[in-house]
């Protein structure tokens, strides 16, 4: 029951090293890649901020210009699981509502298996949740189970293999052209 997804491209991630590409480069493949998806947002907003792309930063950025409105932050179990180290955490617990994607093989662990046993809510009450529920509901949300991580993505550039089928169309036509 969103009413948009935005997609917001690190510009500077603090939890890995540089990307592969330009920042310029990753803006329009995500919006070629969601050209034709109504209710897609392609959103610069950590591109044209200076610094280290913070989620919490971020989150207030969202909040300010949505107000009223609650957040959803998406990410997948393998990001979730990471998500007790992130920068200014509990900034980010009591901003959104987090979704997490469920990837093969993979189970919260550790602090993120207790907030999710703690804060857990099923699709369906958050999406009738009167609006002023309190922020911090974490949503497990089942997906179409495919392996595919942006690391083994990226290992396939770097070997120089296909992404066909594996990403969007425009994706696999900008690394096609090596």
């Amino acid at each position: 029951s969103l009413s948009r997804v935005h997609l917001v491209p690190a510009a500077i991630p603090p939890h890995r090293g540089e990307p592969l590409l330009d920042p310029a480069t990753r803006l329009d493949l995500v919006a070629r890649s969601i050209a034709d998806e109504p209710g897609f947002v392609l959103d610069d907003r950590e591109h044209r901020r200076a610094g280290p792309s913070y989620t919490a930063d971020t989150l207030d950025d969202f909040a300010a210009q949505f107000v009223g409105e609650p957040l959803v932050l998406m990410m997948g179990m393998d990001a979730f699981n990471g998500l007790p180290d992130w920068h200014e955490v509990e900034r980010i617990l009591q901003t959104a509502h987090i979704a997490v994607a469920t990837r093969p093989g993979s189970e919260a662990a550790g602090t993120a298996a207790q907030w999710l046993a703690e804060r857990r809510v099923e699709p369906a009450e958050l999406a009738h949740a009167p609006a002023d529920t309190p922020v911090g509901r974490i949503v497990p949300v089942p997906i179409t189970r495919l392996d595919i991580s942006a690391t083994t993505l990226r290992a396939l550039v770097e070997q120089g293999r296909s992404l066909r089928y594996l990403v969007p169309e425009p994706v696999t036509r900008h690394f096609s052209r090596g």
